[in-house]
């Protein structure tokens, strides 16, 4: 592996274990065992570092809603194959990771807005128009309205204003507003396979 690659792969796993205000650069050299000077002949600063992980969390993202699509029954099944992704990824993820990154590197939250907007958007989207043609989801539903209310309420999970983790996970938060998004617009038919997937995951 090059070295460029070892310190990023590096600095990602420290970031997403410990946040990115808590983790610097010595320390990233520390677990590396090479000096500070190394990583800044492949990365300038901090930022830099930080853009690189968000590069991986993105890549991340696209190969796993893809693979979700390729793989799940319908529509429905599509969703909570994403919501088992997230739940899996908040394991391993330091919950101040968001927070840090809006406050400490605009630049890369940014980027990471701009995946939201455009590639999640897309695949929520998507999602929607092909419930409705499997009759899964009301055909009176709003897409583009659906689309932006579902993006929107994804992120409530990092909202520690209103969603305090001293009261509720953010496992607990993704979960309970997924639900209720797919019950609000399930058919009968939808919402039949909604309390199948969820009793699967119940005996898990």
């Amino acid at each position: 592996m090059e070295t460029q690659e070892r310190i990023l792969i590096k600095a990602h796993e420290l970031f997403m274990r410990y946040g990115l205000r808590s983790v610097s650069m010595d320390e990233i050299a520390n677990h590396l065992g090479m000096s500070k000077k190394t990583i800044y002949q492949y990365y300038a600063d901090k930022d830099a570092l930080v853009d690189g992980t968000i590069d991986i969390e993105i890549e991340r993202s696209k190969n796993d809603c893809t693979g979700h699509r390729n793989q799940s029954e319908n529509a429905i099944h599509e969703i909570f194959m994403a919501v088992d992704m997230v739940q899996e990824m908040l394991k391993h993820m330091n919950p101040s990771l968001m927070f840090d990154l809006e406050k400490y590197h605009p630049k890369a939250y940014k980027k990471f807005l701009d995946h939201k907007n455009k590639f999640f958007h897309e695949v929520i989207k998507s999602n929607l128009e092909w419930g409705i043609q499997e009759g899964l989801y009301r055909e009176d539903i709003h897409v583009e309205l659906l689309t932006r209310f579902r993006l929107v309420t994804m992120f409530f999970m990092f909202d520690k204003e209103n969603f305090p983790a001293s009261k509720f996970t953010p496992g607990q938060v993704i979960a309970e507003i997924t639900d209720n998004f797919l019950f609000g617009m399930a058919t009968a038919k939808g919402q039949k396979l909604i309390l199948k997937y969820k009793q699967q995951r119940q005996k898990k």
